[in-house]
């Protein structure tokens, strides 16, 4: 067998066992992703897919066994390469980060602006996507570093660190009625239209969960990815927003007000994440320093070893 298999049987099942777009995705042609597969099922002995006529269905049982250990060669030989790259030129190369649109625009530009100042031969690509998406392009290897509140917890796969806390705060019109109340509560935010986080964005659980049980249904009548289309929607007198605290930018946002509701609203905690067993360069854990002061690669190390990570407090 050999490398250009085990990528055919990897994408294979990342394509939905869709031999049309592996061969598409591979630059290659499905005749060619089909003699591949026989190949390799061929001298294995056994067969790697379920069928139905031409077209595959799943994994078979010995499918599922293999498929880990091919991601494990496969993973392995990028390191090899990511090796021979760090030792070839030791600040230079690409560094893909994944995260969320709150996170690149809010809470990254100063520490992108101090890493490029010291690593100014780096080329760096922010990849944007739903914290889902994120955890996905850091298990295909598609990200280096991943950064999100939500999803980088779920998966054993991959270990994420504190970076830091946050919580939601309320922003209406300059003149809204809730700019007369001394003291906000959950009840008197429910009294109006809301507009906040799509499901799964940015805190949006615990928005849902905190007025659940408080007994109180609000009403949702926009949600958005992004604070800047929620913000420019409670602009427009749609509503009023539950937004990311750090989003409301006061030199930008005059026109809204911000009330402080931290007490309203359970805390989140945005975290760094790298895909365990990967080998990463010099450069990205200089960047994982900055956002976590004191996470050094040894300490990661340690805590790769430990498999404690989520308890433990590296953040800012």
């Amino acid at each position: 067998m050999n490398l250009q298999q085990l990528r055919i049987l990897r994408e294979t099942v990342r394509q939905d066992f869709n031999l049309t777009t592996v061969a598409n995705a591979l630059f290659t042609s499905q005749p060619g992703v089909s003699k591949h597969i026989k190949d390799i099922e061929d001298e294995l002995g056994v067969e790697i897919f379920v069928r139905r006529g031409k077209r595959l269905l799943g994994l078979t049982e010995p499918g599922r066994e293999v498929l880990p250990v091919v991601e494990r060669i496969l993973r392995d030989t990028q390191n090899v390469r990511n090796i021979a790259e760090h030792f070839a030129s030791r600040e230079s190369g690409n560094l893909v980060i994944a995260t969320t649109h709150t996170q690149a625009r809010y809470a990254l530009p100063e520490v992108i602006k101090q890493f490029k100042s010291e690593y100014p031969k780096v080329h760096l690509v922010l990849q944007q996507g739903s914290p889902k998406e994120i955890a996905e392009l850091l298990m295909t290897g598609d990200a280096d570093i991943a950064i999100a509140t939500e999803w980088l917890t779920s998966l054993p796969e991959i270990a994420a660190f504190p970076y830091y806390t946050w919580h939601h705060a309320v922003i209406a019109p300059r003149g809204h009625p809730l700019t007369q109340l001394e003291t906000i509560t959950l009840a008197d935010i429910a009294e109006y239209p809301i507009i906040t986080y799509h499901e799964g964005f940015t805190g949006r659980s615990n928005i849902d969960h905190c007025f659940a049980e408080a007994g109180l249904v609000p009403d949702v009548v926009l949600s958005a990815i992004d604070a800047d289309v929620i913000k420019t929607y409670v602009d427009v007198g749609l509503g009023i927003g539950i937004v990311a605290s750090m989003a409301y930018l006061p030199e930008r946002d005059g026109n809204l007000v911000r009330f402080d509701v931290a007490r309203l609203f359970i805390p989140n905690t945005t975290r760094v994440a790298i895909r365990r067993g990967v080998y990463l360069r010099s450069y990205a854990y200089a960047l994982i320093e900055k956002l976590i002061p004191g996470l050094t690669e040894r300490k990661i190390s340690e805590s790769l070893r430990s498999d404690s990570v989520a308890s433990q407090d590296f953040s800012i």
